[in-house]
């Protein structure tokens, strides 16, 4: 990574170093060493937050990121094809590998000059507004960011750049809302997701409540996860009174959400699970898991070790336009009831053919870092989801010149 020593480099490189099983402890230990070289360069300490941020090292790296914030809240990623077609803003905000979209992950190998700008707390846009031909709000819709939300959607009502995922349709993409949001459309199946304190959950478990006086007509298996959590943290199945008494015991926060639990294995007893990114009102596939834990992640559903799973996924990505049939109105209708330009999904099919959606939101990761080798149909389809966004920045670039 010598050639990085002095520039901001986003997440990509890192996010690759570990799809490649690289050591990117002994990558932090040289970034240490560099940054403590070079201690006024943001740039260097920006990169140090974000590799310990990938190796897990949340608390440090959060403070790695607050120190590099209080030198600079504007850093640059220069487009790796030149001449540059586009230059994009991104509004972000401070936080963890989730707190935002990670575009660079997306346009690793584009025209597209990308701008982080992270907003400053009580004036978020504080900072001098970098020239710029299309903002995208990119932070996601933490509870935290409720009253920035707010801000920024006067901010930016008259921006004379064109705006992608406006302030006011983010909050569509919580789980509670998104599961009362989209709860009737045809074809489409989303378990009902509820708020529920601390103490509801300890009266649960005491057996001063049941689960049905918290998800009407359900009772266990549920699903439990913090509010703001994600990437599965702290994410279970609870089976029993018990188990819930357990997982207080262990979760300290005071905030939970609350669903139905839903089978969604096949009959062979596994369970797949979707990635989708819409653009622009059009879905694209990103990837297809296959586990037989209804909890799947990529990185460890064994699509690595199992070159059958591997193939179904391949079949998936090529017959896509099959699944987008059978779904059209589900995914139509997503995309109209967000309004957000940008949105990926994770989700699935229930046994009875309908669309089950498990989650919504903008900041969920897409790339295409995979080994050729092993997932040699991965990059003709992901390159299509990155022709897709940046054919739309594009496009919005024009009409906005057309307009003038």
């Amino acid at each position: 990574m010598a050639q990085f020593d002095n520039e901001f480099i986003g997440l990509a490189p890192f996010l690759r170093m570990s799809i490649n099983g690289d050591d990117l402890r002994s990558t932090c230990q040289d970034l240490l060493t560099k940054a403590a070289d070079h201690p006024e360069n943001p740039n260097l300490w920006m990169n140090l937050a974000t590799a310990m941020l990938c190796i897990e090292q949340r608390d440090i790296g959060l403070s790695i990121q607050s120190q590099a914030l209080e030198m600079s809240r504007i850093y640059h990623l220069a487009a790796s094809i030149q001449p540059v077609k586009l230059r994009l803003l991104m509004l972000m905000v401070p936080g963890d590998l989730a707190a935002n979209t990670p575009l660079d992950c997306l346009l690793e190998n584009a025209d597209i000059d990308l701008i982080y700008y992270y907003l400053s707390p009580g004036d978020p846009l504080a900072e001098p507004i970098p020239e710029h031909d299309v903002l995208m709000v990119a932070f996601s819709e933490l509870e935290e960011n409720n009253l920035l939300i707010e801000t920024l959607a006067q901010k930016l009502r008259d921006w004379p750049h064109p705006v992608i995922n406006a302030p006011r349709y983010i909050p569509s993409t919580r789980r509670d809302t998104a599961s009362q949001l989209l709860r009737d459309i045809p074809g489409l199946f989303i378990p009902s997701t509820h708020r529920v304190s601390r103490a509801n959950l300890m009266s649960v478990a005491n057996a001063e409540l049941t689960v049905s006086e918290l998800i009407t007509n359900h009772d266990f298996p549920i699903i439990l996860r913090p509010l703001d959590s994600h990437a599965g943290r702290d994410l279970v199945k609870i089976e029993n009174t018990a188990e819930i008494a357990e997982y207080l015991s262990r979760v300290e926060d005071a905030t939970f959400f609350l669903s139905k639990f839903i089978d969604y294995s096949g009959q062979d007893g596994q369970f797949r699970k979707f990635r989708i990114a819409i653009v622009d009102g059009i879905p694209l596939a990103c990837h297809m898991a296959i586990s037989s834990h209804w909890m799947i992640h990529y990185v460890n559903a064994g699509m690595y070790e199992d070159s059958a799973k591997r193939n179904e996924e391949r079949l998936f990505m090529e017959n896509f336009d099959g699944f987008t049939q059978r779904h059209a109105t589900p995914l139509n209708e997503v995309h109209q009831r967000t309004g957000l330009d940008y949105l990926c999904i994770d989700c699935a099919e229930t046994t009875s053919g309908e669309l089950l959606i498990f989650e919504i939101d903008h900041a969920m990761i897409v790339h295409a870092m995979d080994n050729d080798e092993l997932f040699p149909h991965k990059r003709i389809h992901m390159e299509k989801v990155s022709s897709a966004f940046r054919d739309y920045l594009l496009r919005l670039a024009a009409r906005e010149i057309a307009s003038n």
